[in-house]
């Protein structure tokens, strides 16, 4: 089986999942298959709850398929539902004046989607689904009342806010000291870190356009990469061949937020579903 049919397998696999399932799904990371737990703690957040917290919150959790390229809410929208990814991908994406997309932040398998509703604001920036998957969506109503007490949740969700502002701070630092080539590594690593495979279905233009940066630039960068045998670029598809040297090509750029990544993840640990 080729890497981008595990990538599928991955994806569809949760079709059978019923709410706190324990079962495994397979992942891989540096081209290694390691055992990841299945069902509602495949998100992090959710796996850093203690279990009577989750036991609380599982009758408000629906498990959702969410398509390439869904919008989930826009930009200045009062959010109704929140989302905890298990395996979809979704960018935070700003729009400019002449309709040009920006990518100004992206949530996986760690976070959640629409933490406008804990501070009780509009959302910031237009939520719209990078890589198909899945995730459990939750009322707004719901994420509030369980914000509302003095338990886990609310100190998790602090934790995440303090990795997404660490996160912005570093795009802006990488999109004004940072090569192109750097970028795109950054922005391949960045997915690997969310995914259960070194295989993205993704085109140059797509990643241009998050990038803010034209097409030709991600082609010729992409091409340099190939080059150094960092990775492999077909069209609608790039394969990353060689994690490790990609992230000492992206150097800094990337080091930074995949230390603050691992800082937050550090407390979760897997407890049992009820």
């Amino acid at each position: 089986m080729n890497n981008l049919a595990r990538c599928e397998e991955s994806k569809s696999f949760p079709r059978s999942l019923a709410r706190g399932n324990l079962g495994r799904v397979i992942s891989m990371r540096d081209r290694a298959f390691n055992p990841r737990p299945a069902g509602v703690i495949q998100n992090d957040l959710l796996a850093g709850l203690p279990a009577h917290e989750l036991a609380a919150l599982l009758p408000h959790l629906e498990l959702v398929e969410l398509p390439f390229g869904q919008q989930l809410f826009e930009h200045g929208s009062q959010v109704s539902h929140a989302y905890f990814p298990s395996t979809a991908i979704i960018a935070s994406l700003y729009m400019l004046a002449d309709g040009a997309l920006t990518q100004i932040g992206v949530t996986g398998h760690e976070g959640l989607v629409g933490m406008s509703i804990v501070v009780g604001e509009r959302e910031w920036g237009t939520a719209k689904v990078q890589s198909a998957g899945y995730a459990y969506k939750i009322k707004a109503s719901a994420l509030k009342n369980a914000c509302a007490h003095e338990n886990e949740l609310p100190r998790l969700l602090m934790k995440y806010t303090h990795f997404l502002l660490a996160n912005s701070a570093q795009n802006a630092v990488c999109n004004q000291h940072y090569s192109i080539d750097q970028q795109l590594s950054r922005w391949l690593l960045e997915r690997l870190d969310r995914m259960s495979c070194n295989a993205l279905k993704v085109t140059q233009e797509l990643i241009a356009n998050m990038l803010g940066v034209r097409r030709e630039s991600i082609s010729e960068a992409a091409g340099r990469l190939q080059r150094q045998g960092l990775i492999k670029s077909q069209r609608g598809s790039i394969l990353v061949l060689d994690r490790a040297g990609l992230e000492t090509y992206a150097g800094e750029c990337y080091r930074v937020v995949k230390r603050e990544f691992d800082l937050m993840l550090a407390h979760v640990t897997c407890n049992p579903c009820p």
